[in-house]
């Protein structure tokens, strides 16, 4: 028969049983968690070192869940050939995602694989939507070049085809990835 003394004793010791299983496994959560809210950091630093290989490995699933940061950094990586084959379809698809989420470097970059018609089909009028947006959304140092570049794209186009682009570009609205 256990006496009340040892059964309060066996009860304290489980419940620390049980709060040390809790704090290891709270631990562990909020390690994984750190650990994720750092990777785009780990895979920024990895692409300044030249780490391209463990750039793409770090930004892959980041970008699969939205990140916008990280679809940018893809497609640069798929354009350029950098860590992995160079393919401008995954480039352009990476670009567009981020592009659409309002990333203004991803729509610039998007807007001249659509001028060149490197992944997507050549489309003048497309590619001046995106270096229009991506112009107005610009930090004010980059402006001056990106409308440049703008107005050189714009330089190949009819006035109908101006008009085109100018009205797509008021009516895009940045979307969330779910």
């Amino acid at each position: 028969m256990i006496s009340p003394d040892q059964s309060g004793r066996g009860r304290v010791l489980r419940l620390r049983g049980s709060l040390l299983a809790f704090g290891v496994a709270g631990l562990m959560v909020v390690c994984v968690a750190g650990a994720k809210a750092q990777s785009l950091g780990q895979g920024i630093s990895a692409f300044h070192r030249q780490d391209y290989v463990t750039a793409v490995r770090v930004f892959i699933p980041l970008a699969e869940r939205g990140n916008v940061a990280a679809q940018s950094y893809l497609g640069f990586l798929f354009e350029t050939g950098r860590g992995v084959p160079q393919n401008y379809t995954e480039a352009a698809m990476w670009y567009r995602r981020a592009a659409e989420q309002g990333d203004s470097r991803a729509q610039y970059s998007l807007g001249l694989l659509y001028d060149r018609g490197q992944g997507v089909p050549q489309d003048i009028v497309e590619a001046s939507k995106w270096l229009n947006l991506s112009t107005a959304a610009s930090p004010p140092r980059m402006r001056e070049s990106r409308a440049r570049i703008r107005d050189a794209v714009t330089t190949k186009m009819t006035r109908g085809e101006i008009a085109q682009a100018r009205l797509r570009a008021l009516q895009w609205a940045p979307s969330r990835e779910p």
